[in-house]
């Protein structure tokens, strides 16, 4: 089986990186000098067989001593077929029936490619660091009176830290002196600072530019925002595509089948008279070497680690490269209304009080809410103001319908037309644009409060563009049929589900996925919500997506993708990432394959040598490389 990434050298090694690849490029040095000289020898000198075999193989074992080893190593280790044992048996078996020049300068060729190989990679895996480079390394905690500089790991919840300007924020906290603004890019892709001040909750990961922030600790750093995220991303390798797990197969198979078609390739052509033995070992070296397919196997998962790397600067959080390969083939995207693609942000619009006052109606509903945090119990609060509520008792949430509480004496229902009509209640069926909460005491209508919500900036935006995808968008909501009808059109959505319980959603979903199936085998169905509320809906669908989830752990843990903001449009920029993504991979597929298919006919036919049969495994692995890269850069 192959290596993920062929010659790389990992964190084991005790030779760094750049040691490593100055020795490679004096190891290649060297095998060019001692080439050189052989070729000027042998061409003007003439010398003997025996003199000749030994001036190229000096540049041979100086060049491919490492490449010999590790096939040696390797074939110890039960990885027979990878890219040094071909190599390996290429060039030696080219210099064994006389082709001594070709011999060495093949295996020279193939590493000067692999250097370059080397340097794509890591390049690429130092920008994905780069884009990442939100880990603190310090903390300045304040015990007893003294700052002292200690890892963030040390750092208990409730400690005091501080944070000058220029300073990653290495804990989850709260400001308790000072003010000033972060940059939040790392975490959520905003250009634009955030203000903060006392009170104010800042996220690990951050960076204070002004003024020095004294802030209390809320979270210990293996479960801060930070340490989430990277854990995240770190892990993302570890949940393959589809194309990957492709191509692991594919290599299996494919290289042991060459290798035997090779074989097959030397002895029956010459065996049936169609040539010599030499001329058709050539031919089957050549096959050899064209079989290795490293640049598949470097290439793919290199694009997946490029577009999770590349979507995290933009605040976008893929958890693995399936989750990317499902959004790519998304057909169908569902919304959650209500801090997805509204503010959330409730105001009472219109009160219609029947047999009572508007005061009266408003403060029964006020005081029925005031057990709840819903922004809807937060918008009636802020509208009753000054007035003074009665005492509230045997408060019950009815899930998906609204409040039974007793309230001062009386008993009080307040929610939507369900609650009304499960109680045998009465009530104003009249259509309405917004959200209707409907009171009830003691069996009595007493009226309706007519709550208005108003839809985030880029919400429109992002659903035309979605349909320019040609991705149906789809609204699944616990509002009322007028209310919900009246979003979807202010949005353009293509459908929209009302009046739904928690329950509801899913079975909607489902109806979705069904639906989708039956246009495209491969299609798949998104949800977007806010990862806490919607943990049922998130975890049923195909790929579950939260939206704003900053901070909230809730989010980041039910999510398959998480957006660091409450910017509806990153879904747009997720939904690039992952084609331009898979379409890097599908490129990368192609070019190898179509390469290496020409190559291996052209070297079965004698028309092509060794150089184009190295060509078509180094060359080609370090253009997929290249075009790999391209999934870090910045969607415009």
């Amino acid at each position: 089986m192959f290596i993920l990434f062929p010659r790389t050298y990992h964190s084991t090694s005790i030779v760094p990186v750049p040691l490593q690849q100055e020795i490679e490029r004096r190891q290649i040095i060297s095998g060019i000098v001692l080439l050189a000289a052989a070729f000027i020898i042998t061409h003007f000198a003439e010398p003997p067989k025996l003199v000749e075999a030994a001036l190229f193989l000096l540049p041979f074992i100086v060049a491919g001593y490492d490449v010999v080893w590790r096939a040696v190593r390797n074939i110890g280790h039960g990885q027979v077929f990878d890219e040094n044992f071909l190599m390996t048996l290429a060039t030696i078996g080219a210099m064994a029936v006389g082709e001594y020049s070709e011999g060495a300068a093949v295996m020279l060729f193939y590493q000067v490619g692999e250097l370059f190989q080397n340097i794509a990679t890591a390049n690429s895996r130092r920008s994905v660091a780069e884009l990442m480079d939100i880990r603190p390394d310090t903390a300045a905690v304040v015990r007893n009176g003294e700052t002292l500089t200690v890892d963030p790991s040390e750092v208990a919840v409730g400690e005091t830290i501080v944070i000058k300007p220029g300073e990653k924020v290495p804990l989850d906290c709260i400001v308790k002196v000072g003010s000033g603004s972060v940059n939040t890019a790392a975490l959520t892709g905003e250009s634009l600072p955030r203000e903060v001040s006392e009170g104010s909750e800042v996220l690990s990961g951050c960076i204070n530019l002004t003024g020095t922030l004294t802030c209390t600790t809320t979270k210990p750093f293996g479960e801060s925002t930070v340490s989430k995220i990277l854990e995240l991303v770190e892990n993302a390798s570890s949940k393959k595509a589809r194309a990957e797990n492709f191509i692991t197969k594919f290599a299996r198979i494919y290289t042991p089948a060459v290798v035997a078609g090779a074989v097959l390739l030397a002895f029956i052509p010459p065996l049936a008279g169609g040539g010599s033995f030499t001329e058709w070992i050539m031919r089957a070296l050549n096959f050899l070497v064209v079989s290795c397919p490293c640049a598949l196997v470097i290439s793919v998962p290199l694009s997946f680690f490029g577009g999770i790397g590349g979507a995290s600067r933009e605040g976008v959080l893929i958890k693995g490269g399936n989750y990317m390969e499902t959004l790519s083939n998304a057909q169908t995207a569902v919304f959650d209304k209500t801090g997805t693609l509204t503010k959330g942000e409730f105001s009472v619009k219109k009160i219609t009080p029947h047999g009572c006052t508007e005061e009266e109606l408003l403060k029964l509903a006020a005081a029925a809410e005031s057990g709840s945090n819903h922004p809807i119990a937060q918008s009636l609060a802020k509208a009753a103001g000054e007035i003074a509520l009665p005492e509230i008792s045997e408060y019950t949430e009815l899930a998906g319908r609204g409040i039974s509480c007793i309230c001062g004496s009386k008993k009080v229902f307040a929610g939507n037309g369900r609650l009304m009509e499960q109680e045998g209640i009465s009530y104003d069926k009249s259509p309405i644009s917004g959200t209707a909460v409907h009171i009830a005491a003691d069996g009595v209508y007493m009226g309706v409060i007519e709550i208005g919500d108003t839809l985030k900036s880029n919400s429109v935006k992002t659903i035309s563009e979605l349909r320019a995808l040609g991705v149906k968008t789809v609204i699944l909501t616990g509002d009322s049929k007028a209310a919900g009808e009246a979003a979807a059109k202010s949005l353009g959505v293509d459908e929209v589900y009302t009046e739904l319980m928690p329950e509801d959603k899913v079975a909607c979903t489902e109806k979705l996925i069904k639906e989708t199936r039956g246009r495209s085998k491969n299609g798949s169905v998104v949800f977007v919500g806010d990862g806490i509320n919607d943990a049922p809906v998130l975890s049923r669908a195909d790929v579950g997506i939260a939206m704003g989830a900053a901070g909230s752990d809730a989010a980041i843990e039910a999510a398959d993708i998480v957006l660091m903001d409450d910017d509806p449009s990153k879904l747009i920029t997720a939904f690039k990432i992952s084609r331009r993504t898979l379409n890097i991979v599908r490129q990368n597929i192609v070019l190898a394959l179509a390469i290496k298919a020409l190559v291996l006919v052209t070297s079965a036919l004698g028309i092509t040598n060794m150089w184009a049969a190295v060509f078509a495994d180094v060359g080609v692995a370090v253009l997929a490389i290249l075009n790999a890269m391209r999934a870090l850069r910045k969607i415009k």
